[in-house]
């Protein structure tokens, strides 16, 4: 037993020592990657309205703390409470999340590739040969004989050229894609949650404003009604504040149908049949938050969908090496060793076997193979590196854009008001002048169309002002950063 433990300490000194030899003297072929280049400004066109303000600060390159849940800012309790959830419980982001982990077990089967690979195949078998065989005269062998066979076989791919390594690389750099695909998954759906959010109690306060209007307008029915009983007022009045209350209690029904499909729409978010889930009405009791926006080269730091994009250009330069390492010919290395005897007491010295050496494969003619292999890599290069750089831009586009919408929705805010001010007194006016009968009560009911359109008009900024304010935040990246990248 002693001999035998020796030989295979022999063995595997060797082995050893040989791949030891061979990895030092390997080398990687094809191009280092550099990450692309992507045209930037130093400002960015638009000033944002709020950088005075410091509620929300976005990460910076190299800041190990997460920013976490922007949509504090906002300052809304029952918000918190409904994205909190969506991490756990919305399956669009269970799927992203399932296919980080595919993409992180892929790095793992890959590296494998890095590592030996050793099989076992046991077998125990008794042979007889018939007296008739061609291979033995006839009554050579009267009786069988067994065959007692332990072998372990050894099978290695030297990395000479490095594919093994890009190819670990690749499947390294994907993961992190992948990860940052599923950070950008969650800040979509947040922020396409708070949207809905914002939308629906937008909702509720033009349902309270035309529930409000629809008693106003009942009441100059009302009015319209008495002076035509008194003589004072045609029967054209009454069936015209008549037409208004109905058009109005149109308008006041629609409203819940959008309010329903927003509450619908946040179930789902959050997991949920929409049978399960219900909101509480509110109001916009709150203005958008100042939101600092920084500098246009950081956002390629704090983008996830430019971090993924940036990472699939970096496995793309691996496949250019892969592909150019098949030019090369592949080294492998065999070893088998184990025990065989024709009776059942395998583990003797000299039942023991052995064989190591190295293999090598070389393609001489593939008609093309290769190369087209090649060019194909360097294509798909190609197209990742516009992929990243048109993402870097469209990413500054929706900054501009949101920063435009602020702050040119700012000063429509003001604007604005001042309209529902000057309609809300020119309705005063025209109803007394009707109560006085100087006026016809057509021009009560134009007044009354303009005041509502404009109060209507003022929540729908409010709404478009927070819907802006949560597209600018996730045009920002939220408070993700590329530091937060997995490292394998």
């Amino acid at each position: 037993m002693t001999h035998v433990l020796a030989v295979v300490r022999l063995i595997v000194t060797d082995i050893v020592a040989l791949l030891l030899a061979l990895l030092v003297t390997g080398c990687t072929v094809g191009a280092k990657y550099i990450k692309p280049t992507v045209a930037t400004t130093p400002t960015y066109k638009e000033e944002a309205p709020f950088n005075q303000l410091d509620q929300w600060q976005p990460a910076q390159p190299g800041d190990q703390a997460s920013r976490g849940n922007w949509w504090e800012i906002f300052g809304d309790s029952e918000l918190n409470k409904l994205e909190e959830q969506i991490e756990g419980s919305n399956q669009t982001l269970k799927v992203a999340e399932a296919r980080f982990r595919e993409a992180r077990a892929a790095i793992r089967f890959t590296r494998a590739s890095q590592f030996p690979t050793i099989s076992t195949a046991p077998s125990a078998s008794y042979v007889r040969s018939s007296d008739f065989s061609p291979n033995f005269p006839s009554k050579v062998e009267e009786f069988g004989k067994g065959d007692f066979v332990l072998p372990f076989d050894l099978s290695y791919e030297l990395d000479l050229w490095g594919r093994v390594r890009r190819s670990v690389a690749a499947a390294r750099e994907e993961a992190q894609a992948t990860a940052a695909d599923y950070e950008t998954a969650k800040l979509s759906l947040q922020a396409e949650l708070a949207m809905d959010y914002f939308e629906l109690h937008s909702a509720d306060a033009q349902k309270q404003l035309l529930d409000n209007t629809v008693r106003a307008y009942t009441d100059n029915l009302q009015l319209t009604l008495n002076r035509f009983k008194g003589g004072v007022a045609p029967k054209a009045d009454v069936a015209q504040a008549q037409t208004q209350l109905d058009t109005t209690r149109v308008q006041d029904t629609d409203v819940t149908v959008q309010r329903a499909q927003f509450e619908h729409a946040i179930a789902i978010l959050i997991g949920k049949p929409p049978a399960e889930f219900s909101l509480a009405t509110a109001l916009l009791n709150y203005q958008p938050p100042g939101t600092p926006i920084g500098l246009p080269s950081e956002l390629l730091q704090r983008r996830p969908d430019i971090a993924a994009a940036e990472r699939r250009v970096a496995e793309a330069n691996q496949q250019i090496g892969i592909a150019r390492a098949a030019y090369f010919p592949t080294v492998s290395l065999g070893a088998a060793a184990g025990f065989e005897s024709t009776h059942i007491d395998l583990l003797e010295g000299p039942n023991a076997f052995w064989a190591v050496g190295p293999g090598l494969a070389e393609t001489l003619f593939d008609a093309g193979r290769r190369r087209a292999t090649s060019e194909s890599a360097r294509a798909n290069y190609d197209a990742t590196v516009a992929t990243y750089r048109q993402t870097s831009l469209t990413a500054f586009q929706e900054v501009e854009d949101n920063v435009a919408a602020l702050r040119i929705l700012e000063n429509e805010t003001q604007q604005q008001q001042e309209a529902v001010a000057s309609s809300q007194e020119s309705l005063q006016l025209f109803t007394n002048r009707y109560k006085g009968g100087v006026d016809t009560y057509l021009q009560v009911i134009t007044a009354q169309t303009i005041e509502l359109a404009n109060e209507r008009n003022a929540i729908d900024i409010l709404r478009r002002r927070l819907d802006a304010s949560v597209l600018l935040i996730k045009a920002l990246g939220g408070g993700w950063d590329v530091s937060n990248l997995p490292q394998f």
